[in-house]
C-alpha cells in the first residue's frame, strides 16, 4: 500500500514512533484479520506491507488512523534471487 506524505523521509524518530503507535492501536481494535508487517519510508511516500483478506480492511485501518491511502496493490507472488535458480 502506498501513502503519499510530503516530507515523509524527514520525519523524526519520535514522529515515526507516534505514527506507529497510532497504527498499532487501530490494529488492536480491528482484530486479528489484519496485520501490519512493516513499512518503507521514502522521500515523499511510505510503502506499507499488510497481511489482510481484502482491501476494505486496509482502507478501514487508514480511515480509523487518519492515514492517507493512495494505492493498494495485492501481491500475488513473491520472487527473490532464489527464484532464478
Amino acid at each position: 500500500m502506498e501513502r503519499e506524505i510530503p516530507g515523509a523521509g524527514n520525519l523524526t524518530k519520535e514522529e515515526l514512533k507516534s505514527i506507529s503507535q497510532t497504527s498499532c492501536n487501530v490494529l488492536r481494535n480491528m482484530g486479528p484479520e489484519i496485520n501490519w508487517v512493516h513499512s518503507y519510508v521514502a522521500e515523499n511516500k511510505i510503502y506499507c506491507v499488510y497481511i489482510a483478506p481484502n482491501k476494505a480492511l486496509i482502507e478501514e485501518h487508514a480511515k480509523q488512523g487518519g492515514f492517507p491511502v493512495n494505492l493498494i496493490s495485492e501481491v500475488t507472488t513473491v520472487i527473490d534471487p532464489i527464484t532464478s535458480e
